[in-house]
């Protein structure tokens, strides 16, 4: 029989900031910060994939074939309607493991580490002059357009309150965010995601207020409190592609920025072509937020569109780097900064690393993977890629955690050795490192576990295998989490644990937010189910997985008493 956990809303460690929606930032002193909304809760019942699963419908034969962004037909014809299956258990893995290893008898001894991951949840302001929209409202691009579009930040609170729920069976060490909080690299886009992990009031609308459903929190624009990721939980967070490139795909230019900030829709060509970021043939239209479903307008042929004015919101400005990690200073959850500082927003350099426990010889090194600015015109930015600066730094923890004895693990927005160079997610061709040197020297170090990686919106696992067959702790693991607003729209939980032979084993689990039935979060839950239908795209297929890997006798001793009272 399935597991459930209750969830009681006095178990939950609510936060008491609020937010509030001005370019000069968040004040806590604001009267308006007092006020007490309405919080949106999730279902009492928190089960993981090993549990059950979400299972899209299969459309009736002959459905009719309608456009993404005729959000008003999609029950009428049967999109956006799902159901539960089984689950799915964990599948061991030994691929880095010695070719005669056999786990018969081996058993998990002792929990180690147990935290969670989040990822590309592209908190939208689905009212900006500036998004993508063109590109996706009548089918194409599924990331430029889809009605989730309306409740990016629901989803994310109804994520958090799963973690806390899971948290108060399994305590969590940590969270970390892999990057793409933003969908179109803006200031209220971040804001309003650093809010709903600090628990404060969340105004999902921009520019002036709309009220399509008459009445409090009862549509996507309604004025809400976040519940806020248990004050015992600390998070970190990496920087995705779209956090600092407009849609992710570019830098932004003059242009773009003054359009963030102004009254009229953008107007741009086709950005896969050399010189279409340059060129103004399309108006990139804009959602209606005073309408039911968010109807798209303004978007078209300059030729044969009448775009509308939009009002404008000085919160939409684009973000720099620098200004991009400075807002994590702002927050009232743990740590503050959420891994980053002043020194390095001030540069703009968005790498560290921190130890999550005292008691564990671990360290956890956040990379910065994304490409830079500055770097040589191309196609689209969407590419990993290391320079000389961020390689060195990641060469000089790399050393470091290796010579004090300690695993590790690497934290960064983009997955590597899992497409061609030059491909739109593989690695940048014309960066100055290249992936196959990148992936020999992480073979040089024993200690390193695992890579963790989102940008892909994929659950996958990769082994990278010693290359030398003598020393197989010089392996390692890739663990790809999908997008939380996507379909399935999930997270996922890492247990780390010591086997009764000293090796180590790495359980990751996806999670789906256990939404509420008629919730905004369960709203979202049937658009990115028709969104998967119309679009047609791959699906993020929940893998759960027990992935095994072997250490060298130095750190098999270190371990031997790590996750009882006593750790070396």
């Amino acid at each position: 029989m399935a597991k459930s956990y209750k969830c009681k809303k006095s178990g939950f460690a609510f936060l008491t900031g609020m937010l509030i929606f001005s370019s000069a930032g968040y004040s806590e002193s604001d009267a308006a910060q007092k006020r007490e909304l309405k919080r949106y809760p999730i279902a009492a019942e928190v089960l993981t994939t090993r549990q059950r699963t979400l299972v899209e419908d299969s459309l009736a034969r002959g459905s009719k074939r309608i456009f993404p962004y005729e959000v008003s037909k999609y029950r009428k014809y049967g999109y956006g309607t799902w159901h539960y299956g089984p689950g799915i258990e964990s599948v061991k893995r030994f691929d880095i493991m010695p070719s005669a290893y056999s786990a018969a008898s081996v058993v998990n001894t002792a929990k180690l580490l147990n935290f969670f991951t989040i990822t590309d949840i592209h908190i939208t302001d689905k009212e900006s002059p500036a998004q993508g929209i063109y590109f996706g409202y009548k089918g194409g691009i599924i990331s430029a357009y889809s009605a989730i579009m309306l409740y990016t930040t629901h989803v994310l609170d109804a994520a958090v309150q799963t973690v806390n729920a899971l948290n108060k069976v399994n305590p969590i060490d940590f969270g970390i965010s892999l990057g793409d909080n933003c969908n179109n690299t803006q200031y209220n886009e971040l804001r309003w995601f650093i809010d709903v992990l600090d628990g404060r009031n969340i105004n999902p609308d921009s520019g002036v207020k709309d009220d399509p459903i008459p009445g409090a929190h009862n549509d996507y624009q309604d004025e809400y409190r976040a519940a806020g990721l248990d004050k015992s939980i600390p998070w970190y967070q990496a920087i995705g592609n779209h956090d600092h490139f407009w849609m992710g795909v570019k830098p932004p230019n003059d242009y773009i920025r003054r359009t963030m900030v102004g009254n009229s829709i953008l107007q741009m060509g086709n950005i896969f072509t050399p010189d279409g970021y340059n060129q103004r043939d399309f108006y990139m239209g804009n959602l209606d937020g005073r309408t039911r479903y968010g109807n798209v307008v303004g978007a078209g042929a300059v030729a044969s569109t009448n775009p509308p004015k939009i009002a404008s919101d000085p919160d939409r400005r684009s973000l720099s780097t620098g200004e991009w990690m400075s807002e994590f200073l702002n927050t009232s959850t743990n740590p503050v900064g959420h891994g980053f500082n002043k020194e390095d927003a001030a540069r703009g350099f968005a790498c560290y690393s921190f130890e999550p426990k005292r008691d564990l010889p671990l360290k956890v090194i956040v990379l910065d993977d994304t490409q830079r600015n500055d770097d040589p015109e191309g196609d689209i930015y969407g590419h990993s890629s290391l320079d000389k600066e961020r390689y060195d730094w990641l060469v000089k923890e790399l050393d470091k955690g290796q010579a004090e004895g300690k695993l590790m693990i690497i934290a960064a927005h983009i997955p590597i050795g899992i497409a061609p160079a030059g491909d739109e997610v593989g690695w940048n061709p014309k960066a100055p490192m290249t992936e196959e040197s990148l992936i020999a020297k992480l073979h040089t170090y024993p200690n390193l576990v695992l890579w963790i990686a989102g940008h892909r919106h994929l659950n996958t696992v990769t082994a990278f295998k010693s290359p030398d067959a003598r020393r197989p702790e010089l392996g390692f693991w890739q663990v790809e989490t999908a997008s939380l607003r996507e379909f399935p729209q999930q997270f996922r939980i890492f247990e780390i644990v010591r086997n009764s032979d000293n090796t180590i084993s790495i359980i990751t689990t996806n999670v789906d937010p256990a939404v509420r039935e008629g919730s905004m979060a369960a709203r979202s839950r049937s658009y990115a189910v028709a969104a998967q239908q119309i679009f047609n795209v791959p699906t993020a297929v929940p893998y759960n997985a027990e992935l095994l890997k072997q250490l060298s006798p130095e750190m098999q001793s270190k371990i031997q008493s790590c996750g009882s009272p006593v750790c070396k």
